[in-house]
């Protein structure tokens, strides 16, 4: 049978796909505005209300980035901390229900939010729904294909805009940050770069008042894609910026939370965080956030922790203020699955390829800065045993510092497998199985979290209801 493609009906079929199409033009705002501020609004840490395991003890995973890699790498973690079964006054538990915070950078968004989201249904759908999918084979069938084209001619809409669209239709199911808040589950912080400025933007509602913007109907997707679009693979992804219409006041925030005691000679990066929130803060000239890779200012997920420990360090009342005064134990697992990948450059008189150098450049640093993070957080370790509380005594706040990393695998084969392992959104079966196991194995076998265990494991037998002797 012959269909006449130019009759009426399949004109008007044909038009109203079209139409339909370059509606994908058409996505802002993502962010809608924020109509006045308020602190005790939106998805932030100040007013989370989650209550999750023991209220004295703080645990922090903090996933890095590097495509599936990182996501297998991570979510192993998740696996062994479920595994692990901790004694509490009240009966068995298991580590995976004390993690209070996760953030994620890049690749490591993508296991951060989702267990947000799902929280024990992540264990059932993640490997099928991302990690043993061929996710960039997937986009990069989305970008060719003609039906794609009329959304991304607009020039707003990009083959980043393309890319969200398909991690919410394969994993987010459009879920919010709205969403999340109504989770119960850890409270998830994942961070992109912002171009123009260099500034790191983390999706929470404390960074989004700033902009005057509301952060409960931004979908996950867009805030994964925007983590880990990595330059020159994907481009930047757009956000608006509507500062100066809210009422929103940095000086008066800063107040609100620091009060007026704080150590200057403390906050070197809390105050380059304020100078970051004072570009934002020019709607003007900023109007519209164009946003990239978050593993360009903070590869291993760290920042944001460190800035609230020199905080914390500098200023009582933030102290106060974040609950930090009420912790005896805080430990933070830093999943840094950096891949240095063996090259033969060395060995020849022509230079790399453009596209190897690229790549090459844009990792260097990153990987750089994901050792200088680990080191500093160390740092504070030590600092944080001087701290002095209201009353002038000592505040007595243990502090685990866990590392994993491939570093820590002493077979020198299976070190350099997995440090050759590419930074790639498709995988195979067998090495997101391996990632996952050695996640577990390199936990299993950190000092530092072995001597959590066992700390943890002698508070509950101290604080365990003394057992009942029958009269004989």
């Amino acid at each position: 049978m012959c269909i006449d493609l130019f009759a009426p009906q399949y004109l008007r079929r044909g038009l109203g796909v079209l139409l339909l199409l370059i509606s994908g033009c058409a996505s802002r705002p993502a962010n809608p505005p924020l109509l006045k501020q308020d602190h005790e609004h939106g998805y932030r840490l100040s007013s989370w209300q989650a209550e999750r395991g023991d209220p004295e003890f703080g645990l922090v995973v903090a996933m890095s980035g590097g495509g599936t890699r990182a996501a297998a790498f991570s979510y192993g973690i998740l696996e062994e901390l479920r595994r692990t079964p901790v004694p509490t006054p009240s009966g068995q538990g298991r580590m995976l229900d004390d993690v209070n915070i996760v953030t994620g950078i890049s690749g490591g968004s993508f296991t951060a939010l989702s267990y947000a989201l799902y929280g024990e249904r992540l264990f059932d759908e993640f490997e099928t729904r991302f990690l043993k999918r061929d996710v960039q084979g997937d986009l990069m069938r989305l970008v060719l294909n003609p039906l794609s084209w009329p959304q991304m001619a607009g020039g707003s809409f990009t083959r980043t805009d393309l890319a969200a669209d398909y991690y919410d239709r394969i994993l987010f199911e459009g879920a919010t940050f709205g969403d999340l808040r109504k989770r119960g589950g850890p409270f998830t912080n994942v961070a992109a770069t912002e171009v123009s400025t260099g500034s790191r933007i983390t999706f929470n509602q404390n960074t989004f008042d700033l902009l005057c913007a509301d952060l409960s109907q931004v979908r996950l997707a867009r805030a994964a894609a925007a983590s880990s679009a990595v330059p020159g693979l994907f481009a930047p992804i757009g956000f608006d910026n509507y500062a100066g219409s809210c009422g929103f006041d940095l000086g008066a925030n800063v107040a609100r939370v620091f009060g007026n005691k704080v150590d200057k000679d403390a906050t070197g990066r809390v105050s380059l965080r304020d100078r970051e929130f004072v570009a934002l803060q020019d709607g003007t000239q900023h109007r519209y956030l164009h946003l990239i890779d978050g593993g360009l200012s903070d590869n291993v997920g760290l920042r944001s922790l460190l800035e609230g420990l020199e905080a914390s360090v500098a200023s009582e009342r933030f102290r106060d203020v974040s609950g930090f005064n009420k912790l005896k134990r805080i430990a933070v697992i830093a999943v840094n699955s950096l891949a240095d990948g063996e090259n033969d450059w060395g060995m020849h008189e022509a230079p790399p390829n453009m596209l190897s150098m690229l790549v090459r450049a844009a990792g260097v640093p990153i990987d750089r800065y994901s050792y200088e993070q680990i080191e500093l957080l160390r740092n504070f370790v030590r600092t944080l045993q001087h701290l002095k509380g209201p009353d002038g005594q000592p505040i007595a706040v243990e502090f685990y510092a866990i590392d994993i990393n491939f570093d820590q695998i002493t077979d020198p084969e299976e070190k350099r497998y997995f440090r050759n392992l590419p930074t790639s959104f498709v995988l195979s079966a067998e090495q997101v199985d391996r990632l996952r196991e050695m996640a577990g194995r390199l936990l299993r076998q950190s000092p530092d979290y072995q001597r959590l265990l066992r700390d943890l494991s002698a508070s509950a037998l101290a604080e365990a209801p003394p057992t009942s002797k029958t009269q004989p």
